[in-house]
C-alpha cells in the first residue's frame, strides 16, 4: 500500500470505498455523496425560494467570518507561503511523489497548462484589467489609503494587484496539492482531504470526522464551481451583448450554461488525457496569443520596462499589505484582500486535488517551483500587459476606461476596444473565458467524483456526468429562480466555508511537514 519500506507509521485498514453504494453505474462513498447532495439541494431549493433572505444570511455569515477572523485569514496566508518556500529550500524537497521510481504522467507543458487553468485562468480574464483600474481610480478603496490616480497609486495598484493574484494564492493551492498528492502516492491514502489527517486521528480517518470534512470539501467546491458560472454566465453574456448586441437577457445567459456544461459533459466523459489536457493547452495557447497581441500592439518593447516595474511594486508591497496590525485602509483590507483570501481558501480543496491528481512522479521541489514560483511570474507578465495597458489608457484618457469602471464584466472589452482588430481580440477573450470556465467545471466535477466515491482516482463515466450536470443545474436553476441575489448567496456561502478551511489547511501544514519527514526517514533506512 506504500511506497516506503518502514509503513508502520501509516498501516491502515481503511474502508472507504469498500461499502460503497454501486447502483445506475455509480460507485460513490454513502454518507459523503448523500449528506452533500441532501445539503445542496436544500440549499437550491431555499435560495430558489427565498433569494433576497438567503443573500442577508450569508452575507452576514461572510462578513463576520471577514471581520472577526481578518488575522486569521492574513497570518494563515503569510504562513502558507513561508511554509511552501522553506520545503522547497529543504532536502524534503528531494522527496519524489509516487516512490524514487515514479514517472510524470504528464509532460511539463502540458501539466503546467492544467494546473494554470483550474487555478485561476478564469480570474486573469476577468480581473486583470478591472483590479488594477479600480485601485488606481480608488472605485472601492485604495491600498494603504494611498490618495487616487498619484503616481504612487500608480505603484500600488499594480503592487496590490499582484499581491492578490501571486504567492499567497498559489500557496494555499500548493498546500492542500501536495499534501493530497504526498499521501496518496506515497502512502498508499485514496486522494480525498480526510487523508491529510491520518497521521493526527489514524484509522478514525474513516470515521464520521473524515465525513465531515470531506462533505465540506464537496459543499465548497460545489458552490464555488456554480457560483464562477453563473457569473461567468453574465460576463459571457455581457460580451456578447457588447460584440454583437445579442441581448444580455436571462435566456442569454441560461444558453451559455447550457453551452458550457454540455462541452464540459463531453470532456469529463474523455478523461484527463482526452478532454480536459487537450482544452487547457488548446487555451493556454490561445491566452499566449491573446498575451502576445495585446504586448505588441498596446506597450510595445516598453513592457519589459513594465515588467521590471511591477516585480518591483509586488516586491515593495508584499510585507506591507501582508501586515494585518493597524490597518487603516478598511474597505480595501477586507473588500478585496481578506475576501480574496476567504475564496482562495474556499476553492482549496477544488484546485488542490486537482493539482494532486495530475502530479505523480514530480520531487517536492519541482511540484513547489511550478506551483508556486512559476506562475507567479506567468502572472506578472499577464497583469503587466493587461493592467498596464488598461491604466495607460486610464492616464490618457482614452476609452471607456478614462471614466473609470462602470461595469466589471465589460473592463477587458473596453480595453480592447482601443487596440487594432478589437473585433478579433474580443471575440477571443469571449472564448477564453468560456473554455476557461469549461476546463474549470469539469476538472471540478473529477474532484468531486473523486471525493463521493471515497477518493478512487477514475470512478464511473456516469458519476462524473452527474457532478458536471449538477454543476450546471445549480448555476442555471439560481440564475433563473433568484437571478444575482441568489448567485450572491451562493458566493457568500462558499466564502463562509473559507473559515473553517484555514483550520484544515494549518493542520495539513504540519501534517504535510511529519509525513515528509517519515518518507525521509524511510528513504534513509532503506539506502543503509
Amino acid at each position: 500500500m506504500t511506497t516506503s519500506n518502514n509503513t508502520s507509521a501509516y498501516d491502515t485498514n481503511y474502508k472507504i470505498g469498500q461499502d460503497n453504494i454501486r447502483n445506475w453505474g455509480m460507485d460513490f462513498h454513502n454518507p459523503v455523496f448523500l449528506i452533500s447532495a441532501f445539503l445542496v439541494i436544500v440549499f437550491v431549493i431555499a435560495t430558489i425560494m427565498f433569494p433576497g433572505e438567503a443573500k442577508q444570511t450569508f452575507n452576514n455569515s461572510k462578513s463576520w467570518s471577514i471581520d472577526h477572523f481578518d488575522w486569521l485569514f492574513i497570518v494563515a496566508g503569510n504562513i502558507f507561503v513561508i511554509f511552501c518556500i522553506a520545503l522547497i529550500l529543504l532536502p524534503l524537497g528531494k522527496i519524489r511523489l509516487g516512490g524514487v521510481d515514479a514517472k510524470p504522467e504528464f509532460s511539463t507543458l502540458s501539466w503546467f497548462s492544467m494546473l494554470f487553468a483550474a487555478g485561476m485562468g478564469i480570474g486573469l480574464m476577468f480581473w486583470s484589467v478591472a483590479e488594477p483600474t479600480a485601485y488606481y481610480t480608488g472605485w472601492y478603496g485604495t491600498p494603504l489609503n494611498i490618495a487616487a490616480k498619484t503616481p504612487e497609486a500608480m505603484q500600488a495598484s499594480m503592487g496590490a494587484t499582484m499581491f492578490h493574484w501571486g504567492l499567497h494564492p498559489w500557496a494555499i493551492y500548493a498546500v492542500v496539492g501536495l499534501s493530497l498528492a504526498f499521501f496518496t502516492y506515497n502512502k498508499g491514502l485514496p486522494l480525498t482531504i480526510r487523508s491529510a489527517f491520518f497521521p493526527f486521528i489514524k484509522d478514525r480517518s474513516w470515521g464520521w470526522f473524515g465525513h465531515v470534512i470531506d462533505v465540506i470539501a464537496v459543499m465548497a467546491t460545489i458552490f464555488g464551481l456554480a457560483t464562477s458560472l453563473g457569473f461567468g454566465a453574465q460576463q459571457a453574456a455581457a460580451g456578447l451583448n457588447f460584440l454583437f448586441d445579442i441581448p444580455n437577457t436571462i435566456n442569454t445567459q441560461i444558453a451559455i450554461i447550457i453551452g458550457v456544461t454540455s462541452v464540459a459533459i463531453v470532456s469529463v466523459v474523455r478523461g484527463l488525457d482526452g478532454g480536459v489536457k487537450i482544452l487547457s493547452n488548446f487555451n493556454m495557447a490561445l491566452a499566449l496569443t491573446l498575451l502576445l497581441f495585446v504586448m505588441i500592439a498596446g506597450q510595445g518593447f516598453g513592457i519589459f520596462q513594465g515588467i521590471a516595474e511591477t516585480t518591483s511594486n509586488y516586491i515593495s508591497y508584499l510585507i506591507p499589505l501582508s501586515d494585518w496590525t493597524g490597518r487603516e485602509d478598511d474597505k480595501f483590507y477586507h473588500g478585496w484582500t481578506v475576501f480574496y483570501w476567504a475564496w482562495w481558501i474556499s476553492w482549496s480543496p477544488f484546485v488542490g486535488m486537482f493539482i494532486a491528481r495530475v502530479s505523480k512522479g514530480r520531487t517536492v521541489r519541482q511540484f513547489l517551483i511550478a506551483v508556486l514560483l512559476i506562475p507567479t511570474l506567468v502572472t506578472i507578465v499577464w497583469m503587466t500587459v493587461f493592467g498596464g495597458t488598461a491604466l495607460e489608457q486610464v492616464q490618457n484618457q482614452v476609452g471607456q476606461l478614462a471614466n473609470g469602471i462602470t461595469e466589471v464584466s465589460l473592463s477587458l472589452f473596453h480595453m480592447l476596444e482601443n487596440l487594432p482588430m478589437a473585433s478579433v481580440t474580443s471575440f477571443i477573450g469571449i472564448v477564453l473565458v468560456l473554455v476557461f470556465f469549461v476546463t474549470s467545471s469539469d476538472s471540478g466535477s473529477l474532484v468531486i467524483d473523486s471525493i463521493t466515491a471515497g477518493g478512487k482516482l477514475d470512478a464511473p463515466i456516469p458519476q462524473r456526468v452527474f457532478w458536471a450536470t449538477m454543476e450546471g443545474l445549480i448555476a442555471g436553476a439560481l440564475l433563473f429562480g433568484g437571478g444575482a441575489d441568489a448567485l450572491g448567496a451562493l458566493q457568500a456561502a462558499a466564502i463562509s466555508v473559507g473559515l473553517p478551511f484555514t483550520l484544515i489547511l494549518l493542520a495539513m501544514c504540519i501534517a504535510l511537514f511529519l509525513g515528509l519527514k517519515h518518507e525521509e526517514q524511510c528513504v534513509l533506512n532503506k539506502g543503509t
